[in-house]
């Protein structure tokens, strides 16, 4: 069985499906994939950079395309200025008409075949993110833009190609911002907390919009953004979800704004203080507290140093946006050696990682996202057996005395040591501490049986001349 929160929902735990899965797939895509821009960072620079070194400009400079609209709304912003050169003063509303008309050409199986390839287990689909826009023909109506939201059931045609391919389904939805009932754009970090709408109307908006997605779709992960609006049952909600999808799951972006930042002069003191605090602190101590009703924590562009025992999940595009971001080189996205050691530095803490796809408005992913899932596809395809169905081990990483750094994890009575550089042949590779697994067979995944002795303390092995590639490579000991 799963892990149970204290103080959660009563016989609710996190689901076995979840724990198991190890990859899901976030897609970011709507309106603001017309535009696709926002600006781009230095090399080596990630959102949460942005945040740490410089939030007093977190809303101008965000490199979030998603964010398109806000960052519009921002006078002098690279956006407002991108903006008014490219489409002078058209509203954010006429990139509207330009999405529908290129649904013609989306095909959601192809999409599904993709992520199967990658060897995801579930994806997630943004079902509307702060800009309002509903991916699914909605009943609840919106008081602000009557009729913003998608005629086609988009959300309904991709989840049951997904679900066709043996994957999971599940809805990412903004309870915190919509910027048809506020838009006031978003500056500084805890402005974001400000925007989340305090009106009674939305607060049923919200909840009539989740309780629709999961009567109609029932999607086996809801995952909510920025934070609830106050007055919002959390509980009620996951109480009808689980009576109707009882293996579900959903993260920890519910907690609703503390009422003190609804005080201007307070939120001004406050901002400066996070401005100087933020650049001294770790990277992995930016992200969302654990709450009692969710089963899982969600950093971005971060992980854990250590293990948790608590389930998480790391959340990350493949360049430095979620949205389609034309105006970022291909060479600024990350090397896919890189997300396979990502994936299972997040798998060996307990972690899964959902990794972001952000197609054009025509519905196609771009070849440069593409040869990335193949990538993953690839290496769990060779060496899946390391990650997917497994739990931590009781040591989550270690070094080679040969200097290379090593993931554990454990699974169907194996322990699983997964080299995250891979040897030349020929090479001795000696694990410290792991003699006594010398004496069961050893397997190197993709390859066959490799011969292991015990020296001292330690496991050593002469590596063999096998095709395994270049980003990580997985030894089974035992059973």
């Amino acid at each position: 069985m799963g892990r149970r929160r204290r103080g959660g929902i009563p016989g609710h735990r996190v689901p076995p499906w979840f724990e198991d899965a190890k990859l899901g797939i976030f897609i970011h895509w709507g309106v603001f994939s017309v535009p696709a821009w926002a600006p781009v960072l230095p090399p080596g620079k990630t959102m949460p950079d942005v945040v740490r070194e410089t939030p007093a400009d977190l809303g101008a400079r965000l490199p979030y395309a998603e964010w398109y609209d806000n960052a519009r709304r921002i006078p002098g912003s690279p956006t407002a200025r991108h903006h008014a050169d490219t489409y002078g003063d058209a509203p954010y509303e006429d990139f509207r008409t330009d999405f529908e008309a290129g649904l013609d050409g989306w095909d959601p199986d192809a999409w599904a075949d993709a992520f199967a390839r990658a060897g995801a287990g579930y994806v997630v689909l943004v079902t509307k993110h702060h800009d309002g826009y509903c991916l699914w023909p909605t009943e609840v109506g919106n008081p602000h833009a009557p009729g913003w939201n998608c005629p086609r059931d988009l959300v309904g045609e991709l989840a049951a190609a997904v679900r066709a391919r043996g994957l999971r389904f599940g809805t990412y939805y903004s309870v915190g911002l919509d910027w048809t009932w506020d838009p006031t754009p978003i500056a500084e970090p805890l402005d974001m907390l400000a925007a989340i709408p305090r009106d009674p109307g939305y607060v049923a908006y919200v909840d009539a919009h989740l309780r629709e997605l999961v009567d109609r779709y029932r999607p086996s992960v809801v995952w909510s953004d920025i934070g609830a609006p106050r007055g919002f049952d959390l509980r009620a909600f996951l109480t009808h979800y689980y009576e109707r999808v009882p293996d579900g799951t959903t993260n920890d972006r519910w907690s609703p704004p503390p009422p003190v930042i609804d005080r201007p002069q307070v939120r001004r003191v406050l901002n400066r203080a996070v401005a100087a605090a933020l650049p001294r602190l770790p990277e992995q101590t930016v992200q969302a507290a654990p709450l009692a009703l969710a089963d899982f924590t969600t950093p971005e562009y971060a992980s854990p140093p250590q293990a948790r025992t608590g389930k998480w999940e790391t959340t990350r595009g493949m360049g430095t946006a979620f949205g389609l971001n034309r105006a970022e080189p291909d060479d600024r996205l990350v090397d896919p050696d890189e997300l396979v050691r990502g994936l299972v530095d997040a798998v060996s803490k307990n972690g899964n990682l959902l990794l972001n796809v952000g197609p054009d408005a025509g519905g196609r992913i771009l070849d440069r996202e593409a040869v990335r899932l193949d990538a993953l596809g690839e290496w769990i395809g060779r060496a899946g057996d390391a990650l997917v169905g497994t739990r931590p081990w009781v040591r989550a990483e270690g070094t080679t005395a040969e200097g290379v750094d090593v993931r554990f994890t454990q699974g169907g009575g194996s322990v699983f040591a997964v080299l995250l550089r891979v040897p030349d042949p020929g090479a001795t590779v000696t694990i410290p501490g792991l003699a006594p697994l010398a004496a069961r067979p050893a397997e190197l995944l993709g390859h066959g049986p490799v011969p292991v002795e015990a020296v001292g303390d330690d496991l050593r092995l002469t590596w063999p001349d096998a095709a395994v590639g270049t980003s990580a490579a997985a030894l089974r000991l035992g059973p």
